[in-house]
């Protein structure tokens, strides 16, 4: 999969990886469709940054939760 192109397949790929990584409860209030367009870039860092990681403390997944908010459609 390409995830340097904007398309809604990759950011529902990416959300749902982030939601499956970090065993997120809240993940059904996360869709993909209520994602900025503008937002990608920063959806594709937070990806990355989940991906290469193998355990988050409570903190780091509130503030990953958080920024994934912030991506929202305003």
């Amino acid at each position: 999969m390409n995830l340097s192109e904007n398309t809604l397949a990759n950011t529902e790929f990416m959300m749902e990886a982030i939601k499956t990584k970090l065993r997120m409860a809240t993940g059904a209030a996360l869709k993909a469709m209520e994602l900025n367009d503008e937002k990608y870039e920063d959806l594709k860092d937070i990806y990355e940054m989940v991906a290469g990681k193998s355990q988050f403390s409570i903190s780091e997944m509130e503030a990953i939760t958080m920024e994934l908010g912030r991506l929202r459609k305003v």
